[in-house]
């Protein structure tokens, strides 16, 4: 299925800290929007002024990178769905964490975007190796369950649940429904209650 996520490759980029919340993924005063475009532009947009050009997200080395490396705890607050869509939409398309808070890990899942964890370790050589060198190219294998930076690599980890539904592509619900379209439309059938309408 297109909808598969074996691997994720690209530049990487870091971001230091532990317990980083949503809000201050994306501030409550974005969460206003229509939809999630351009939502990608005000991505930690506080964290960023704060740092006057010096965030990561505002770096020109990290600027296409798509696989974002955090540490401990990271999107733990509110529950908003905004705060993995901005980062997907600033470009990200996988993390590698040492830890990651539930809901946002859940929100993740149903975008197509693996949080995937590795050792305190294995963080601090990956973030050190991108501030070094940001061209570093680097891929994170989900059926391998392997992140790979440069000439380092480290075992990743993901529960099975979620490690299935990427590498087969069933996270993708709207994917699935569109896939067994032909499928629903004869169970439907089926249904006298869904008949009655007709009548």
């Amino acid at each position: 299925m297109v909808s598969e996520v074996k691997t994720v490759s690209g530049r990487g980029i870091p971001l230091v800290g532990n317990d980083i919340d949503t809000d201050r993924i994306i501030p409550a005063r974005f969460l206003r929007c229509v939809t999630f475009d351009g939502l990608g532009e005000h991505a930690f947009a506080d964290d960023r002024a704060a740092l006057s050009g010096q965030h990561p997200f505002d770096q020109v080395q990290y600027q296409g990178a798509k696989i974002l490396v955090v540490n401990r705890n990271f999107g733990c607050g509110s529950s908003r769905e905004h705060a993995p869509q901005a980062i997907a939409k600033w470009g990200i398309q996988a993390l590698v964490g040492e830890s990651f808070a539930e809901i946002f890990f859940g929100n993740c899942v149903a975008m197509g975007i693996p949080c995937v964890t590795t050792d305190a370790n294995s963080v601090k050589q990956l973030q050190e190796i991108l501030a070094a060198h940001p061209q570093a190219p680097m891929t994170v294998n989900l059926e391998a369950m392997q992140v790979q930076c440069g000439e380092f690599s480290a075992p990743i980890f993901m529960g099975e649940g979620a490690k299935n539904m990427f590498v087969a592509g069933t996270w993708d619900a709207c994917g699935q429904l569109v896939a067994h379209a032909e499928q629903i439309r004869a169970t439907a059938a089926k249904l006298p209650y869904l008949q009655w309408s007709n009548n």
